[in-house]
C-alpha cells in the first residue's frame, strides 16, 4: 500500500507589528487605516499559534501511519491501538483548526472597518494603494475558507482510513483506494497553502508601500 502523504505546510503569517513613530502626512484616514491594519496583526496571533502545533501533529500521525504500514494483519490489536492514537490526532487538529478559523474571522470583521476608511481617503495615489491591498486581503480570507474546507474534508478521509484499518476484515484494495483519496485531499489542502501564502507574502509588501505613500514614519517591534 501507499505510504506516501501530503501534509500541510506552514501558513505565511503577517510581518510583525510596526510602530507609528511620527506622520509627515496631513491625511488623518492614513493613520486612521494604519491603527486597523496593526490591529488586523493582533487579531491573527491566535491563527499564528496554531501553525506549530498543527504539523507537529501532523508530523506525529504520519509517524503512527508508517508504523501501520509495517505491521501484518497478525498484529490487528497493535494496528487498533495505533489507528486510536491516530484518530486522537485528528480530533485534536479539529480543535486546533478551529482556533485558527476562529483568529482569521477576528482578522476579517476588524478588517472590514478599512473599507469605510478607504473611502475617506482624499489622496489620489494612497487611495489606490489602499484599493490594492483590500482587493488582496479580501482574496486571502477568501482562499482561507477554502483552504479549511479543504483541509476539514482531509481530516475526514484520515478518520474513515484509520476506521477501516481497524476492521480486520478489510480488503487491500478498499484501503489502496482510500489512501489515493486521501492523497488527492491533501494535495488539494497544499495547493491552498501556497496560494494562501503567496496573498500573505502579497499583503505584507503592499501594507509597507501604502505606510509609504502615506507619510508614515514607522518602526518594525522587536
Amino acid at each position: 500500500m501507499s505510504t506516501f502523504r501530503f501534509t500541510r505546510i506552514i501558513l505565511f503569517v503577517f510581518a510583525g507589528s510596526i510602530i507609528l513613530a511620527g506622520c509627515m502626512n496631513k491625511e488623518p484616514a492614513a493613520e486612521k487605516m494604519y491603527q486597523v491594519l496593526e490591529k488586523v496583526v493582533e487579531a491573527e496571533k491566535e491563527f499564528e499559534n496554531q501553525q506549530q502545533p498543527l504539523v507537529a501533529l501532523e508530523k506525529q500521525e504520519q509517524e503512527i501511519y508508517n508504523q501501520i504500514m509495517t505491521l501484518g494483519m497478525k498484529q490487528h490489536n497493535e494496528i487498533v491501538k495505533l489507528s486510536n492514537e491516530a484518530l486522537s490526532m485528528i480530533e485534536e487538529r479539529r480543535v486546533l483548526l478551529q482556533k485558527e478559523i476562529n483568529s482569521i474571522n477576528a482578522s476579517k470583521t476588524e478588517f472590514k472597518k478599512a473599507e469605510a476608511i478607504k473611502n475617506e481617503i482624499k489622496v489620489p495615489e494612497q487611495k489606490k494603494k489602499a484599493e490594492e491591498l483590500l482587493e488582496i486581503m479580501t482574496n486571502r480570507y477568501k482562499v482561507h475558507s477554502q483552504l479549511s474546507k479543504k483541509y476539514l474534508n482531509a481530516l475526514d478521509s484520515d478518520k474513515e482510513l484509520y476506521t477501516m484499518l481497524k476492521n480486520e476484515g478489510i480488503s487491500y484494495d478498499k484501503l489502496e483506494e482510500q489512501v489515493t483519496n486521501l492523497n488527492t485531499a491533501y494535495q488539494q489542502v497544499f495547493d491552498k497553502n501556497e496560494e494562501f501564502n503567496d496573498l500573505t507574502a502579497q499583503y505584507n509588501v503592499k501594507k509597507l508601500e501604502f505606510y509609504k505613500e502615506a507619510g508614515l514614519k514607522l518602526q518594525t517591534e522587536e
